[in-house]
């Protein structure tokens, strides 16, 4: 059961690549300095939130493979889901924020961006409550608790983030992988551990 739920959260760390820059430039780049700039803004902003969802991943697979007491794997738990919610949250403002990028469709691309990590953020906030609410006197019923969360987790890690790659595909994605900050976020993101079969 805690394998489910590490497995189901390693899922989730994939979703912060859709919006760290991790495709790569392939030359002919023409150059654009309000993309860079704009590219800039998002990628400076999203590296502590990236940060903040892997620290919260690490914590929750930690607490799942520790074999730690109910209280404490709720406790982590939750407090792990709030951050992602929180991150998710702060990612979407610095989207909106940074306005629309300077490519074709840019404003609708960045609003679709904004109401899915609005959405993911919702999402990690109402995992937090159903982890809050679980039953740690009861080992059985929590373990079952926890499932019904694995659950959900997986799902939302399979969820579309189509979105935020569509926001950073081409000239956008581009833009982003040449920000230092998109690259190590990236690079660091993609070090967490894959889900395997």
């Amino acid at each position: 059961m805690n394998k489910k739920l590490t497995a189901a959260l390693s899922g989730g760390a994939v979703l912060i690549l859709a919006l760290t820059g991790c495709s790569s430039s392939d030359g002919g780049d023409k150059g654009n300095d309000k993309l860079d700039a704009w590219a800039k803004q998002v990628c400076d902003a999203v590296k502590p939130q990236a940060q903040k969802i892997r620290a919260a991943n690490a914590a929750i697979q930690k607490e799942t493979s520790d074999n730690s007491p109910p209280a404490q794997v709720q406790k982590t738990d939750a407090q792990a889901f709030q951050d992602m919610s929180d991150a998710y949250r702060a990612i979407g403002a610095a989207v909106r924020n940074a306005g629309a990028p300077d490519v074709e469709n840019g404003k609708k691309k960045q609003q679709d961006a904004v109401e899915e990590l609005t959405q993911l953020s919702s999402s990690y906030a109402s995992l937090q409550k159903q982890v809050d609410a679980l039953n740690t006197k009861d080992q059985a019923k929590f373990a079952e608790g926890l499932k019904d969360v694995a659950t959900e987790l997986d799902k939302l890690s399979k969820s579309g983030n189509d979105a935020l790659k569509n926001l950073e595909e081409g000239e956008v994605g581009a833009a982003m992988a040449k920000q230092a900050s998109c690259r190590n976020t990236s690079s660091a993101a993609t070090a967490s551990p894959a889900v395997s079969g």
